[in-house]
């Protein structure tokens, strides 16, 4: 890999990440549940991508980055996972308590 090649992914990277961090800044606490399943689709994608990458790695620097990549993408999905439904557990109705009526 050259140099150029290097520098141009790494810009890419920082951009990527400036632009993540300022468009999820700007959701309002309203959106964030759905925000969040939006977010475990796109890392099972990740996964698949991570998978992709393993098969057809040749050295082991490829393999290592897409064994960390499925790690962390399949982390971030179990957790986006628990987190989502808690949140949605909050917008369930809760049972009414029975009342007893003494006749």
């Amino acid at each position: 890999m050259s140099q150029l090649t290097f520098v141009l992914e790494l810009t890419i990277l920082v951009l990527a990440a400036f632009l993540g961090f300022e468009v999820v800044s700007k959701v309002p606490t309203m959106l964030h549940t759905p925000l969040m399943s939006g977010t475990n689709f796109i890392h099972g994608i990740v996964i698949v991508g991570a998978i992709l990458i393993l098969g057809f790695a040749d050295d082991t620097f490829t393999k290592a980055v897409g064994f960390v990549a499925m790690m962390l993408a399949t982390a971030n999905v179990v957790g986006g996972w628990f987190v989502t439904d808690r949140m949605l557990e909050m917008f369930k109705r809760r049972p009414e308590p029975k009342k007893d009526n003494p006749d």
